[in-house]
């Protein structure tokens, strides 16, 4: 007779680690830059500080640390690793993937290296990316790691206030049932691509003199047309997957948000429809990491988590795009 089909076995967060650069700036530094004070960034954003990566510093160097301290939480070994997925706009270089310095870096040789691009929901995309590949067994490294302090313009203050460098990483693999990651929702709003953006540096326009004199190279948002996204967007989208998934809202005991802006969450959070949810917020000190920001902030919040909590991770960036996950811890 024919053999039964295998379940997928429960796939979990083992352990995670994050790593911020060393340097701290502050707001008056940016805020000179930008024309605008001090006092102006935090009224805006919340945001008091970021981290900001030395000039000898790249993605893979902030990603093997965070790296190497998920493993060690998780007590995991590299070589035990199957997959590592880097989730990142802001790779070492265009070719090759970032992940497979990580990997060598590492020395995690049994894994399959690659990245992912949903720019600052990316994690969250890769975390799925890697539940499905390892549903049948492994270890899977996912790591969100971005530079934007690369791509800014310094004169630009609907972004260069708003930004941070740093990396978060999490180990994934089996957990006993109904523990883990419980489902995951993507969606991505390809007609508002034009939101964020890089608009040089690829085959639409490579680099050349007149694009780097153009400032085609630096990081763009529309930041009102980023704000009526999420605020419109996020909650029906919260709604529906929570819907979808049998669970009421007064459930979920913890929310992880891309942390964009303290102002912005601050006014959206209650519209999401978690009255018990912690709230997590690590923006005011390290500004929006991109990729990074999920997490970093879940890593720092673990400690708080209790087992069978629910956990619910909410991304949101360019493309655009939403990634939720939702996690029995």
């Amino acid at each position: 007779m024919p053999g039964h089909p295998r379940r997928p076995k429960a796939v979990g967060v083992l352990g995670c680690g994050h790593h911020l650069p060393h340097d701290v700036v502050s707001n008056e530094p940016v805020a000179a830059a930008a024309g605008v004070l001090p006092g102006w960034i935090e009224s805006r954003t919340g945001i008091r500080a970021r981290r900001v990566a030395a000039e000898d510093e790249a993605a893979s160097d902030l990603a093997v640390l965070a790296a190497e301290r998920a493993l060690a939480n998780a007590g995991v070994s590299a070589s035990a690793l199957r997959l590592i997925i880097v989730a990142t706009s802001t790779p070492d270089s265009p070719q090759p993937p970032t992940a497979s310095l990580v990997q060598h870096r590492l020395g995690a040789a049994n894994a399959a290296a690659f990245d992912v691009n949903a720019v600052c929901s990316g994690f969250v995309f890769g975390m799925e990316t890697a539940r499905r590949m390892i549903a049948d067994g492994g270890l899977a490294l996912v790591i969100g790691v971005d530079v934007y302090s690369r791509i800014l313009d310094p004169a630009d203050r609907r972004t260069a206030v708003l930004f941070g460098d740093g990396a978060g990483a999490c180990v994934l693999g089996p957990v006993p049932p109904g523990r883990g990651i419980v489902s995951v929702g993507l969606s991505t709003y390809g007609g508002m691509h034009d939101r964020i953006r890089v608009p040089a540096g690829g085959s639409r326009i490579p680099p050349s003199k007149e694009s780097l004199l153009a400032g085609e190279h630096y990081f763009t948002m529309d930041g009102r047309g980023v704000r009526e996204f999420v605020t419109d967007e996020l909650p029906r989208a919260v709604h529906l997957f929570l819907r979808d998934n049998g669970i009421d809202g007064a459930d979920v005991r913890h929310l992880v948000p891309h942390q964009a802006n303290l102002r912005m969450l601050e006014e959206i959070v209650p519209s999401l429809g978690l009255p018990r949810a912690d709230v997590h917020y690590t923006v005011e000190d390290y500004g929006n990491t991109g990729a990074a920001s999920v997490p970093v902030t879940m890593s720092e919040a673990g400690e708080r988590f209790r087992e069978g909590d629910l956990v619910l991770l909410a991304a949101f960036g360019g493309g655009m795009s939403i990634g939720l996950a939702l996690l029995r811890w």
